[in-house]
């Protein structure tokens, strides 16, 4: 089997598993030249299947996009599907969630969402995975977390911190059940929105950083009421461009997300976008978090931080206390 089909056989496998994709399904795939031949194995995997398919490309010189084009915003009448399979700059994110959200005031699209998705996550391992299996592995780890009130997570790389996550019930992506009917591509990961006014601690990110990849060396982030105090690392470069990107507005610099990997194929490659779904790592956001069950942070931008191997310990609204993750691992 050519590349190019091997490419085409996940992405439906994707789309049918997690998109729940038929073939009455209208599927808008936005690319551009950067993964061009990502694009196009999605477009031609919804129309292999006999669903109705449409293409598009980012405008290529308009790069970094600030906003979201005229022309995209028409393409979204009568579609029922929409893949995001494109380069992830940092400074798009604002764009990624304008446009997340414009096709979520159509509550029936289902999005599938993958800036900075490779070739090689379709072929070596983070999509082609046993999805009913994640599925049920998702829905343990959330009843794990029902009635939950404090989780209390710490890691070898010197993370201890403290969140709020009364009733703000975790999600995954492993299959897109509810509204707002959003995955990741490729998919594997629980993930609440923290109470956002509350939240203790410090968060040493020792994996990567949403759209800059791996750190060269930890980034130590100091947390009060639930807000980035400070920032600290030994390469003063990345403090300087995450100080950048925490500064784009008031809510940019308050807890957006917990989120846990459980994807078995995952690989830490420095692409957030996979490296946030694979075992044995957690990671803590800041942002936007407006989709998320009781969301209340407004921001235009949404910055994962990673850590390695986490120990998440759970008390609930009885009282009780019950450690649900150890150094990476699943305690059921």
């Amino acid at each position: 089997m050519s590349m190019l089909n091997k490419m085409i056989s996940s992405a439906q496998k994707a789309m049918i598993h997690v998109m729940n994709l038929n073939k009455d399904d209208v599927v808008l795939v936005i690319t551009d030249n950067y993964t061009k031949m990502v694009g196009e194995a999605f477009y031609k995997a919804a129309i292999e299947y006999g669903s109705t398919a449409k293409l598009f490309f980012l405008p290529k010189k308009s790069r970094p996009l600030k906003d979201v084009p005229q022309e995209m915003r028409d393409l979204t009448k009568g579609v029922s599907i929409v893949i995001n399979v494109f380069k992830g700059f940092s400074e798009e994110t604002p764009f990624r969630i304008k446009w997340v959200k414009l096709v979520h005031s159509n509550r029936s699209i289902r999005v599938g969402h993958g800036p900075s998705i490779t070739k090689s996550m379709l072929i070596d391992g983070p999509m082609n995975i046993d999805y009913e299996l994640m599925v049920k592995s998702a829905e343990t780890m959330i009843k794990s977390f029902e009635n939950a009130k404090i989780a209390q997570i710490t890691a070898p790389g010197g993370t201890d911190i403290e969140l709020h996550i009364e009733d703000r019930a975790f999600s995954n992506d492993a299959k897109i059940t509810k509204e707002p009917y959003f995955s990741n591509l490729p998919c594997g990961e629980i993930w609440c929105g923290p109470i956002e006014s509350k939240g203790e601690g410090v968060i040493v990110c020792d994996g990567s950083i949403g759209d800059i990849g791996k750190v060269k060396k930890p980034l130590k982030i100091v947390v009060k009421d639930g807000q980035i105090v400070t920032i600290q690392s030994e390469d003063q470069k990345l403090v300087e461009k995450i100080e950048e990107l925490i500064n784009l507005d008031e809510e940019a610099r308050v807890i957006g997300e917990l989120g846990i990997g459980l994807n078995p194929g995952a690989k830490l490659r420095g692409i957030l976008l996979e490296d946030e779904k694979a075992i044995q790592t957690a990671h803590v956001a800041f942002g936007n978090n407006t989709s998320m069950v009781g969301g209340q942070n407004n921001s235009i931008t949404h910055r994962d931080f990673l850590f390695y191997k986490p120990t998440i310990k759970v008390t609930y609204k009885d009282g009780s206390n019950k450690t649900i993750m150890k150094n990476g691992d699943f305690c059921y």
